[in-house]
């Protein structure tokens, strides 16, 4: 069974490593410590298992994960979906450092951060093509 810790009033806000270690998580599913080490082990060779142990505990305290406690190994699992925490964090960005502007967003986002095939993707979008 998967426990939650009780939670702020408001969403908690991931940290870098924590980011990281979702993006893992939505990747491979629920997982325990030792699955997620073993997959961020390639990229972050400084992070120790002992390490990633101690930010699974800590993003469940906050919230960010939910904890399944009745295996020997605890089993980790993000507590919101990718997208759903991703637009929580692009609106917390469009509001804080765009004025509340999403073109302005969009626009900075234009300036270098996306690749020729990406932009050929938003044009399709744009032009009412699917998303691939």
């Amino acid at each position: 069974m998967l426990h939650r810790m009780p939670s702020p009033a408001s969403p908690p806000k991931p940290t870098p490593s924590e980011l990281e270690l979702l993006r893992i998580l939505w990747q491979l599913g629920p997982a325990t410590a030792r699955q997620v080490h073993e997959a961020i082990a390639a990229e972050r060779p400084d992070m120790t298992a002992a390490t990633v142990l101690r930010l699974l505990q800590l993003m469940h305290g906050k919230g960010l994960l939910l904890r399944d406690e009745t295996q020997r190994a605890h089993v980790y699992a993000p507590a919101q979906p990718q997208d759903t925490l991703q637009t929580s964090l692009v609106s917390e960005l469009i509001t804080k450092a765009f004025s509340g502007s999403g073109k302005a967003l969009v626009l900075a986002a234009l300036r270098g951060h996306v690749s020729k095939k990406e932009r050929e993707e938003i044009q399709a979008i744009l032009n009412g093509g699917k998303e691939s």
